[in-house]
């Protein structure tokens, strides 16, 4: 299939999956005058496989040991529940989630699953990674690759030192992809800036179980800093969501950096571009990237596969197979894998 894709900012065309020169014959021809078309957004963290819950818990909690320990009394049941989905099924069920806002690469910070290597929808980024230092005592990173970690996920004295800790143990390095970094004191702040490290931050997450996200200071200029939505178990929804919820705590010009070219570099990815002879990696959105909601979400394509349709663009592309999902307030089409 040959389709052309005009929108107010590129004009793109995709054959078979692939990026091409926009010119010859198309099957369909997708023309948003005051739409957006932009590389497919990277996230930099989620728990593919816990976005069917919901939220849990009372927050505000210390930290995140004191949130883990909570729910698993407070919501027992609920958990119980939770995990009667099947593990392909719920991986699926955070997939959707991120490719409906137009993600196509997103770090999955648990061990590897199988499930990624066989049809799955999305590109999961291999990275290494353990929970934290609480629940890794002999922490043993590889060498000289990403790394990513929970680091100092509360606002007591011991999310603050585990950033000193990590230091004196020699693993604060420009490897290291720290998640959250809410709780770090100055000195912390000080030692992270300077390590060449890379912060992941999830503001509404932070937001639902502290009371207040990563400090200024912290993700100032200098810093490289990704952004992640986590799991639905604490973040409020989408990476569209998590953008309008960091939008003046950075400049426009970093937050796009953060789910797009930085994010590539950071965690060993080819940066997504809109050139001849890539992947078709891209969302087309109705409005600009750091304005949009779910609805905004015309189409989306990863690895030259197509996933998310509106509804009113079927006709024009006349998609093969797949099926309508209502979540989230929307209604798309949608590539299903089996």
């Amino acid at each position: 299939m040959r389709l052309l894709i005009e929108a107010a900012n590129a004009t793109v065309a995709v054959a078979d999956g692939v990026i091409v020169a926009p010119s010859g014959r198309f099957d369909g021809a997708i023309r948003l005058r005051g739409g957006e078309v932009r590389p497919g957004l990277i996230n930099a963290h989620d728990h593919l496989h816990r976005n069917h819950y919901g939220r849990l818990g009372a927050p505000p909690y210390a930290n995140a040991y004191d949130w883990a320990r909570d729910i698993q009394t407070r919501h027992a049941d609920a958990i119980a529940r939770g995990r009667t989905m099947p593990r392909r099924a719920a991986l699926l069920h955070g997939a959707w989630k991120n490719l409906l806002a137009g993600v196509t690469h997103v770090v999955h910070h648990d061990p590897w699953e199988t499930d990624f290597d066989d049809r799955f929808p999305l590109t999961v980024v291999r990275l290494s990674s353990a929970d934290s230092l609480g629940m890794t005592p002999a922490l043993a990173p590889p060498a000289g690759a990403p790394f990513a970690l929970h680091l100092a996920e509360g606002v007591d004295r011991g999310a603050a030192a585990e950033v000193h800790d990590l230091a004196a143990r020699g693993i604060l390095t420009e490897h290291l992809i720290a998640v959250h970094a809410v709780g770090p004191d100055t000195d912390g702040i000080a030692k992270l800036r300077a390590s060449g490290c890379t912060v992941v931050w999830c503001p509404s997450s932070n937001r639902f179980l502290f009371g207040r996200s990563a400090s200024a200071a912290l993700l100032a200029d200098g810093m490289d800093v990704l952004l992640g939505t986590d799991s639905l178990l604490t973040g409020a929804g989408t990476l569209l969501d998590e953008l309008r919820a960091a939008r003046g705590g950075m400049s426009d010009a970093r937050l796009l950096d953060a789910v797009g070219p930085l994010a590539a570099r950071r965690l060993g990815l080819v940066e997504p571009r809109l050139a001849p002879g890539m992947p078709a990696d891209l969302v087309l959105l109705r409005r600009p990237l750091l304005e949009a909601a779910l609805d905004d979400v015309a189409l989306v394509m990863a690895a030259g596969e197509l996933r998310v349709l509106d509804p009113a663009l079927v006709p024009i592309v006349k998609p093969a197979g797949g099926r309508m999902l209502e979540r989230y307030g929307v209604r798309r089409w949608i590539g299903e894998t089996a």
